[in-house]
């Protein structure tokens, strides 16, 4: 290896990110990931609800890098690591580094509770809202050919857990879904009304914006005919049903689980601290306290400021991404390395098609110009021109229409056999 080596393990936000910064220096980057794409997961609620396809929020990783010679992009799942002779352990090779980049992201945090995977539906990956968005469709065509009123009304009850930006989105673009786009078309369920539910552990949805804008979300969310449930623990879930701490049980067949976060298990085999999140502790530069070559950013890395950890948002990747790859340049010249600071760029939700909330600091906004801004937000993000159009296009046209054409059922069985 004539230049310094910097694999990076993740392309999400920060691995993205770093890698773009680094294909501009004298290095050789190596970028690994499970998968051959980039993904925007802020919007695959819009994917589980027809709204967008799948090229719309997935881009392909090799395509940012088509012009840095520098840049190789590895499809492998990563076993491990081998810490005293730098290499990233994969199922077809060991790859050395010099310089080493853990941004692996994060995964359905379940709360000790396990068997709630088996039941529940995440949302983190594409193949999950592919799930979300087949397994809705098909509960409205098997419940127009059910003849039993209960079974009916199970299977047209649908749950999401969890009242942070995640479940708020989800339930209101549901909403639409069943109540707008797919109204009128299952002729047979005309006297059956559908129910969403939001639960939420916690006293409010939204806890970490302003109680106005909470109390505007729950406004929006009735009107969306989405039932709030406060204060309300899940305890347990099987095919047929939800279990509240309070003995409440809710037949359903559709549970959607947005209630938090956690590393992804690669993290375990680091033998580096972890915290209760599974998340890696690093130090102020970065880097993991005891390994200086190894850093660690987004989702999968614990950093503290002010007291507190900060959240497992996109700005807090890409933000770290830009200081994680200053700093390895400056390793590799011997220069001082620069302390990561968080800059608060606010936060904001969606509620549905021209219904919005955020805020930053004192300032809030509501309601479509709140809508607007969000929107102008994510078009900036989104990887590709063509891309920015074609999810512009559509959202305004849902705005008007409420016409969703991408409720198409696709885990069709193989007549094969």
């Amino acid at each position: 290896m004539d230049k310094p080596r910097i694999v990076i393990i993740g392309a999400g936000f920060g691995g993205i990110l770093t890698a773009k910064y680094l294909a501009k220096k004298d290095v050789e980057v190596v970028l690994i990931d499970r998968n051959n794409f980039h993904l925007f997961q802020p919007l695959l609620y819009q994917l589980s609800t027809s709204v967008l396809s799948i090229e719309e929020i997935a881009y392909p990783t090799r395509a940012f890098f088509r012009k840095y010679k520098n840049v190789f992009f590895m499809l492998a799942h990563v076993q491990g690591f081998d810490f005293v002779n730098k290499e990233v352990i994969t199922p077809y090779k060991r790859v050395k580094y010099d310089y080493l980049v853990i941004a692996a992201g994060a995964t359905t945090n379940y709360f000790n509770m396990p068997e709630l995977s088996y039941h529940t539906y995440g949302m983190k990956t594409l193949r999950e809202a592919i799930h979300i968005r087949n397994h809705v469709l098909h509960m409205f065509e098997r419940a127009e050919r059910e003849s039993d009123p209960a079974i009916r009304q199970r299977m047209l009850t649908f749950v999401c857990v969890g009242g942070g930006p995640t479940g708020v989105e989800e339930a209101g673009a549901l909403s639409e879904l069943i109540f707008i786009a797919m109204k009128n078309e299952y002729h047979r369920l005309q006297n059956d009304t559908p129910r969403i539910i939001l639960i939420e552990a916690g006293h409010t949805i939204l806890a970490t914006m302003p109680p106005k804008l909470q109390r505007r979300t729950r406004q929006v969310l009735k009107k969306k005919r989405v039932e709030v449930m406060l204060n309300s623990q899940v305890i347990n879930c099987d095919k047929n049903s939800l279990t509240l701490k309070d003995g409440t049980i809710i037949a359903t067949n559709t549970v959607i689980w947005a209630a938090g976060v956690r590393a992804v298990p690669l993290m375990e085999q680091t033998g580096y601290p972890l915290d209760r999140s599974g998340r890696l502790i690093i130090t102020k530069t970065l880097q993991v306290p005891t390994n200086p070559n190894v850093f660690a950013i987004g989702d999968c890395a614990h950093f503290e400021q002010n007291g507190y950890p900060l959240p497992t948002v996109a700005p807090v990747a890409t933000q770290q991404a830009i200081i994680c790859a200053k700093n390895i340049m400056h390793s590799i010249k011997g220069e001082k390395l620069q302390n990561f600071i968080y800059h608060d760029l606010g936060s904001m939700a969606t509620i549905g098609c021209g219904q919005a909330v955020l805020c930053k600091g004192n300032f809030t906004m509501s309601g479509f110009p709140a809508w607007l801004a969000w929107m102008g937000v994510h078009l900036l993000r989104l990887s590709g021109f063509h891309t920015n159009i074609t999810v512009a296009l559509k959202w305004f046209w849902n705005l008007f229409s409420g016409i969703r054409l991408g409720r198409v059922i696709t885990n069709i069985p193989d007549n094969r056999e």
